[in-house]
């Protein structure tokens, strides 16, 4: 039975669902063009506009490499740093998307923006998927009572079901239970939330091949979590992974909105224009209208019944080829703010919980956080390095 997904009294199934337009940070920090960008999303057919807060010191360390923008290539921590915006412009921009009557939704990357979001009084909030292991901001987010949207971007069966136990309420009750019992089983853990939890099925790739959604996994996902399931969806069509994954049974539907692919925001390149998000919502709703196998017939006839073979895949959860390489990179670790020398005792002012991204090596898992400080560092780590277990 399909598990629907409230929020602020709404239920958003695959008959209704919720369409996110992401528009991340492509305002470059220009709070008139939030606004353009959300008016336009707006009219677009969008029910929900998702940001991203950023403050670079929370995602990761300033010598974690470069990336290539229009105008050059530049730090990427340097970018995030031109990001940076004050609480001031989250509050004003969630007012204007109110008065249109759509959702804000936005993604906080550290404990310093979880707790300003939480000062904003949204009804949702959403866990990127290379924080899907901070354990940190997994319990900070729990505090605070609001449906999740938990994307799972390059992430194992694993990975998922130990963020999923940080977010529950109970849930150490109900680890304890499981010690006693280990025939409890995934869904029961799941049930001790305090409110609703949306799983995000999304391929870390930028752009996205459309044959790597594998989009059989939403029904496995909600089998084996059993919580409402969507896509937040990194391909270029406009149409093909959306429309089928609703015929899986996606209660969400997130996508990248630009105003145009040439503009200069990180996620322009691979986000829709206007007419292709009003085409993918039509899409959608078009989906949410007919049963799933006129869904997969309508779109075999249009992109071949190969493809959408393809794109619907196996069902087995797996990494997807066009995300291998990026997992332990995107996700987070353990890195070094400054040089450890041989010999040094390491506190929590050494090091802090970052995504490794271009050119560091990764480091221990964010679980190790609280286990590393006061131990002996045993060789020299450089600064912005991720510690590992030969390091200590």
């Amino acid at each position: 039975m399909e598990r629907g997904f409230s929020v602020n009294g709404v239920s958003y199934s695959s008959r209704n669902p919720l369409v996110i337009a992401e528009l991340g940070t492509s305002h470059s920090g220009d709070l008139s063009r939030a606004k353009e960008m959300t008016t336009a999303a707006a009219e677009a057919g969008a029910s929900c506009i998702k940001f991203q807060m950023v403050f670079a010191d929370e995602i990761l360390h300033p010598k974690t490499g470069e990336v290539a923008l229009p105008g050059g290539r530049i730090r990427l921590y340097d970018r995030f740093k031109q990001l940076e915006r004050p609480p001031e412009f989250y509050a004003e921009i969630k007012e204007h998307v109110e008065s249109l009557g759509l959702l804000f939704l936005c993604t906080p990357f550290g404990l310093k923006s979880a707790r300003i979001l939480q000062e904003l009084r949204p009804k949702i909030v959403k866990i990127a998927s290379p924080e899907l292991n901070f354990t940190a901001l997994l319990r900070e987010i729990s505090k605070l009572g609001l449906p999740v949207l938990l994307s799972s971007g390059v992430s194992t069966l694993g990975d998922i079901e130990m963020a999923i136990r940080e977010l529950q309420v109970g849930s150490y009750k109900s680890q304890e239970l499981k010690d006693k019992d280990p025939g409890t089983c995934n869904s029961e853990l799941v049930t001790t939330s305090r409110s609703p939890l949306c799983l995000l099925h999304c391929v870390t790739a930028y752009p996205a091949p459309e044959t790597d959604y594998n989009l059989r996994v939403l029904q496995s996902l909600r089998a084996v979590f059993g919580v409402s399931v969507g896509v937040s969806d990194h391909s270029l069509d406009p149409c093909l992974v959306p429309a089928l994954a609703v015929s899986q049974g996606a209660a969400v539907i997130e996508k990248h909105f630009c105003l145009s692919r040439d503009d200069s925001g990180l996620d322009d390149p691979v986000a829709l224009p206007p007419h292709l998000f009003a085409k993918m919502v039509n899409a959608v709703r078009r989906a949410a209208e007919t049963g799933p196998e006129e869904i997969t017939t309508a779109l075999a006839l249009e992109y071949g019944a190969s493809v959408v073979e393809a794109v619907l895949g196996t069902g087995v959860k797996t990494l997807a080829p066009s995300e291998r390489e990026n997992y332990s990179r995107t996700n987070r670790s353990i890195h070094a703010l400054y040089d450890i020398h041989p010999g040094e005792i390491i506190t929590a002012n050494d090091f802090a919980v970052l995504r490794t991204e271009k050119i560091l090596r990764p480091g221990l898992s964010p679980s190790w956080a609280e286990r590393i400080c006061g131990r002996k560092a045993r060789c020299f780590i450089p600064a912005g390095e991720g510690i590992r277990f030969e390091d200590v």
